[in-house]
């Protein structure tokens, strides 16, 4: 099967992501694939969740932290601003805690705790996550590229989801539980009912938004999950190790393309010989991957003549992608 007949054969396929170790296509993949899929007249959306995302470079817009950007008529493209993401959200949970506390200022106790935490690795990682949640549940768009993170990163987002999930029910279940004890002891005293819980509300609003973003990357009918490599030995083997672990978060792998491919054409003609060795070293790596992943090696795609830079380039490599439309 091809890359394109995929498309056609999975119409209720909405979420695209494109993985592999880092340098090997997956945003130039990922803004082809959005090129491919708006000229066939669906309105998509390509965005990043890599906190050195390099979309605008490929589309050669300055589109971080500019929100939802239109490229061409049907795509769009969109680089978070986790800074900007992180201030934003400090300023939603102070303003909730005045809310449910009545307080007029933040303690200094909580206000320093969130400065602190605002400095921690995964918080940015965590803003990107929650401004990902709202733009997949906002919707608006046919098509969802996520033009993922490197490997190592990609399992930890993808295990996020999940790790949240866990965190939130285990808080929200002691919740329920003081509030049935509130609730009994509100009888006892022949008092009227409780006031509304603002914490247990909150708690079931944030779960409900994880459970909606881990059920779209997990579900098998509306999600494809494909593996960019390249034919190079070590590629080869983190592919397999990453498809494992990928594997044990149902994360629904629906392909292997792979890429930077020396056209075995050349061999006849007049090439240098490092060219001509790499060609060869090449059709041996090509045959394990075939052995390897069989039928679910989507596509081949050659090494371009130059970097994917600007529209033009986008539209010759998702030619190389899904062929003649």
């Amino acid at each position: 099967m091809s890359l394109a007949k995929f498309f056609e054969d999975y119409p209720d396929v909405r979420y695209i992501m494109y993985g592999g170790k880092g340098g090997l296509g997956k945003t130039t993949f990922s803004a082809a694939t959005a090129y491919y899929l708006a000229k066939k007249g669906h309105k998509v959306l390509v965005f990043s969740v890599d906190p050195q995302a390099s979309l605008s470079d490929i589309f050669e817009r300055n589109i971080f932290g500019q929100g939802e950007v239109e490229i061409l008529p049907n795509l769009y493209a969109c680089e978070i601003d986790a800074d900007r993401r992180i201030k934003e959200y400090q300023d939603e949970i102070r303003q909730k805690i005045r809310d449910m506390y009545g307080f007029e200022e933040i303690p200094e106790e909580i206000e320093n705790y969130m400065q602190a935490a605002s400095a921690e690795p995964a918080m940015e990682e965590s803003a990107i996550f929650d401004e990902v949640v709202n733009i997949v549940v906002k919707g608006g768009y046919d098509y969802y590229i996520y033009d993922l993170v490197p490997l190592g990163h990609a399992l930890y987002y993808l295990s996020m989801a999940s790790v949240y999930d866990q965190w939130i029910s285990k808080i929200t279940r002691l919740r329920e539980q003081m509030r049935e004890y509130d609730r009994v002891m509100a009888t006892v005293r022949r008092e009227k009912e409780l006031q509304e819980d603002q914490i247990l509300n909150e708690l079931q609003y944030i779960k409900g938004r994880i459970n909606a973003s881990s059920g779209i990357l997990t579900d098998s009918r509306k999600t494809a999950f494909f593996f960019v490599l390249t034919p190079e030995e070590m590629i080869i083997l983190d592919t397999k190790k990453a498809a494992d672990m990928f594997a044990k978060f149902s994360v629904p792998i629906r392909g292997y393309i792979v890429n930077r491919v020396v056209p075995q054409e050349l061999l006849g003609q007049n090439i240098p010989t490092y060219l001509r060795n790499r060609i060869t070293m090449q059709k041996g790596f090509l045959e394990e991957i075939e052995r390897s992943f069989g039928e679910k090696v989507l596509g081949r795609v050659p090494e371009l003549e130059s970097d994917v830079r600007g529209i033009p380039m986008i539209e010759k490599m998702a030619h190389a992608m899904f062929g003649g439309w």
